[in-house]
């Protein structure tokens, strides 16, 4: 239990007599990444905060490791783009951070050469970088990242699935990592969750290297960092994410 950073066991929350997502289980150990997919609408930023100790579930309990540092990156934020600000700024916030941490989470993440760039400047995925940087420079034992690839293309992705293993790596923290995607995952996931109003199933990812639908879109040479994830459930999960109960 030592290595137990979070437990939610059989969870739910209800709002205006209607559950928003019921039944949910899960636990983050450290060192363990953990993805929850899903449709828009299924829960997955709910239990992301049942899980954060955000919101209190009003149903089952949730148990967080007394003293865990916590880091969050969420899949919005809101910053007046007419304020001149540098990557170093951004790092500094909220807390000053000695520039030799400051140094080492851009190193992890990619972007110590642009520490003195405009953020105004960055691209998509090179500020989602950035957005690391800053939740890992305080160490945290229990890392989330809401979305953390959507709006990056192909080789945006792959690069920064890399990053989150070296993350875990270099910190050997807990991460809760929530994906759009409802059928390709971080090759290094340890268990994924499939969430739509509750638990639809549950396992571990498969290498994808000889799947023949993702051969199709991505030819031959696909990176190994990414894996399929074989749904095990009564209903059938459609590209726009929208859910067929007919099967």
């Amino acid at each position: 239990m030592d290595n137990t950073l979070i437990q939610l066991n059989n969870c739910g929350i209800l709002r205006n007599r209607k559950w928003l997502v019921r039944g949910v289980s899960l636990t983050v150990d450290r060192g363990q990444i953990v993805t929850l997919i899903g449709p828009n609408g299924s829960g997955k930023s709910t239990t992301a905060k049942m899980a954060l100790g955000i919101m209190k579930p009003d149903e089952g309990d949730n148990s967080i490791k007394e003293n865990l540092k916590i880091s969050y990156v969420p899949q919005k934020l809101v910053i007046d783009w007419s304020l001149p600000l540098r990557v170093l700024d951004f790092m500094n916030l909220t807390e000053n951070y000695e520039r030799s941490i400051i140094n080492e989470m851009l190193t992890i993440t990619g972007i110590q050469h642009l520490q003195n760039e405009d953020v105004r400047n960055l691209s998509g995925g090179e500020f989602q970088r950035l957005l690391m940087a800053r939740a890992i420079a305080k160490k945290p034992d229990f890392l989330v990242l809401d979305e953390p690839v959507q709006g990056v293309d192909y080789a945006g992705e792959i690069a920064l699935y890399q990053i989150i293993q070296d993350i875990r790596k270099n910190l050997n923290c807990g991460i809760l990592l929530i994906s759009h995607n409802l059928h390709v995952v971080m090759s290094q996931t340890n268990h994924v969750i499939c969430l739509n109003g509750h638990i639809c199933c549950s396992g571990e990812p498969k290498s994808i290297v000889k799947n023949p639908e993702y051969i199709k879109l991505f030819g031959e040479n696909m990176d190994p960092t990414l894996a399929f994830y074989k749904h095990e459930h009564d209903h059938h999960h459609h590209p726009d994410g929208s859910v067929d109960h007919s099967h």
